[in-house]
């Protein structure tokens, strides 16, 4: 789950609080890049578990309203959702749950946020939709809960609050989590029942060693990094640069040569999408012009060997 994007973002972060923060310990700032690297899936995961906790408080609903039906005599109401076999099978998912035993993780001390957001639903059109409709399938449970979390969970203020109280660093990884979720809930298949793989939390352990390496290699060869950039770019007077884009262009440069199988378009795409989301509003256009100047000068000057003919597409509004 964790993948390169988020290894990006991170190691903006952390190289920003290295240089800010003023003890300069490698290795503590290294065991601080995983340690957050790691929290980014226990949110994954207890966004997945959010899903079951409205799924609970559903049945809560449904035992009171069938009691009441059946003292007074009437229809009982239907436990279509409180019984979602998509909801029922990621309950019981063996992944989840040891995730659950493990981090000691529930959202019982956040029932009222869990009891407002189910009411928020079931007064939905989507809910009402489902709930109507004459079909029965596994599908249509799976697909109710992807139109669900893209609605009431994707984009929600209120549980943004609820996850900036438990972790610091769940706001700036929820965004990117989100999307994770979503592949989820769409791979999920009944026939693997509670066996259902969940994502790993490294693809590989070839992207945990890009974390290190990266990070590593901004930070150790700071001064001969910020070099390239004097070199590359005549009169430049760094005082007047916002810092986070020099630490964004010093990890840029990093990546650009450490890493030779990643081409030097996609490097300087990545880093500009990160600077429009976390330096000044001029800062995607200038990264993206500095980084392929000194990209083209090491180039030429035989220090980076690679190409520069990577077509670049990314908006740089």
């Amino acid at each position: 789950m964790i993948n390169r994007e988020i290894i990006r973002i991170k190691i903006v972060q952390l190289t920003y609080a290295y240089y800010q923060n003023g003890s300069k310990n490698m290795d503590s700032a290294e065991k601080e890049l995983f340690f957050s690297l790691s929290k980014a899936y226990d949110l994954y995961n207890y966004l997945l578990v959010l899903m079951v906790a409205i799924t609970k408080e559903a049945r809560k609903h449904l035992e009171v309203a069938q009691s009441k039906a059946r003292r007074e005599g009437t229809p009982e109401p239907s436990g279509k959702f409180a019984f979602n076999r998509f909801a029922l099978q990621l309950e019981e998912n063996h992944m989840l749950n040891d995730f659950l035993e493990i981090q000691k993780k529930s959202w019982d001390n956040d029932a009222e946020f869990v009891h407002s957001l189910y009411n928020q639903i079931v007064n939905s059109s989507i809910y009402q939709d489902y709930m109507d409709s004459e079909e029965d399938s596994y599908a249509s449970d799976r697909e109710l809960w992807r139109k669900l979390y893209r609605t009431f969970i994707q984009d929600n203020p209120d549980l943004d609050s609820v996850l900036e109280e438990q972790s610091l660093y769940w706001n700036d990884d929820k965004e990117i989590v989100d999307t994770f979720v979503l592949k989820t809930i769409k791979r999920f298949d009944e026939t693997n029942k509670a066996s259902q793989e969940l994502l790993p939390e490294y693809d590989s352990e070839e992207d945990k060693d890009f974390a290190r390496k990266l990070f590593r290699a901004t930070i150790l060869n700071a001064n001969e990094y910020q070099g390239f950039m004097n070199e590359a770019s005549h009169n430049w007077d760094f005082s007047r640069l916002a810092y986070m884009d020099v630490v964004i262009m010093q990890i840029a440069i990093a990546e650009m040569m450490t890493f030779p199988s990643i081409p030097v378009s996609v490097t300087i795409n990545e880093f500009v999408e990160i600077a429009k989301l976390y330096s000044t509003p001029r800062s995607g256009g200038y990264i993206n012009g500095m980084l392929d100047a000194i990209a083209r000068h090491l180039i030429a000057t035989r220090r980076l060997l690679k190409r520069m003919d990577e077509p670049r597409t990314k908006n740089l509004k």
